[in-house]
């Protein structure tokens, strides 16, 4: 199992504040949720949650959605 498949990223002005690590999509989406809910507020907040693949990274959720 990959340790680090999902990975979850929180940006202010594109300035990268925390990330974190998950194997388990359902905990990374879990996770992703709650940092909109804990982290959101901040001006200029971007949450980007995405899974590693062999290619690089794909994105599977973004928030705000228009970003």
């Amino acid at each position: 199992m990959d340790e680090e498949r999902f990975h979850l990223i929180l940006t202010a002005d594109g300035k990268p504040l925390m990330n974190g690590w998950w194997s388990k999509q359902p905990t990374a989406e879990h996770q992703y949720l709650s940092w909109i809910g804990s982290w959101g507020s901040i001006v200029g907040a971007r949450i980007t949650l995405t899974e590693r693949a062999d290619d690089g990274e794909r994105v599977i959720a973004s928030w705000p959605e228009d970003s």
